[in-house]
């Protein structure tokens, strides 16, 4: 009997934790709460200015109205971002958006969003964007070149890329469906964390030599 009653409480465990572990960011329970950023932020997000210091800009932006040098960066990529740091007013709304701007051949290396499924709007230019599904679905390689007007959806939490295969320079505009959707770069994350992951751990797991692994290192210390 002792053993029913403990196999019965975790089973209500299970069923009453498992909403809260499917849900995204939590819904507001007012109009507007523009982020106080000086505040620590909480599940719901960050505090909440007072209506009366808010003032009325915080539901506009014009961040993304021009985007960044793409050869600035090594990929020839360069991300505009427009999460809750960079836009108060979407505080507790559970939206974001971000720019990328594109030279010809350059790259948004492949990468994760652990909160966020993204829909992308390419406006200019002709863009390869590969997505990679889990080993649910036998780890296939989705792609397409997407072109201006056109748009794709990646899944949250799915590997992703995108790839400038035009002459020219291209850009899209991505929004997201949190507030924070993060940003996890696989090869970051493979040879550029802090404290590294050990080289002995990368050479079993990639199947490589420990010198291909120190190069690969080497390449990405001090990050992107």
């Amino acid at each position: 009997m002792e053993h029913f009653n403990k196999a019965l409480t975790a089973l209500f465990s299970m069923v009453l934790l498992a909403p809260l572990l499917m849900a995204t960011d939590p819904d507001p329970l007012q109009d507007f709460c523009v982020a106080d950023l000086r505040g620590t932020p909480s599940v719901n997000g960050h505090p909440c200015l007072p209506p009366s210091s808010a003032g009325d800009e915080f539901l506009f932006s014009t961040r993304i109205a021009s985007g960044g040098d793409p050869l600035a960066n090594p990929n020839g990529s360069n991300v505009t971002e427009l999460d809750v740091s960079e836009w108060p007013g979407v505080n507790t709304l559970g939206v974001s958006m971000n720019r990328v701007d594109f030279a010809p051949g350059g790259t948004n290396p492949p990468h994760i969003h652990p909160r966020a499924t993204e829909v992308g709007l390419v406006t200019h230019g002709e863009i390869l964007v590969g997505i990679i599904g889990s080993l649910d679905s036998g780890n296939r390689y989705y792609s397409k070149v997407v072109r201006a007007g056109e748009t794709f959806v990646v899944p949250r939490g799915l590997m992703h890329f995108q790839f400038n295969v035009g002459k020219e320079a291209a850009a899209m505009v991505v929004s997201f469906n949190s507030q924070n959707p993060g940003i996890v770069f696989a090869p970051l994350t493979l040879f550029g964390s802090s404290p590294p992951i050990p080289t002995p751990v990368l050479v079993k797991a990639l199947r490589v030599d420990a010198e291909v692994v120190d190069l690969l290192k080497s390449k990405f210390t001090g990050g992107y």
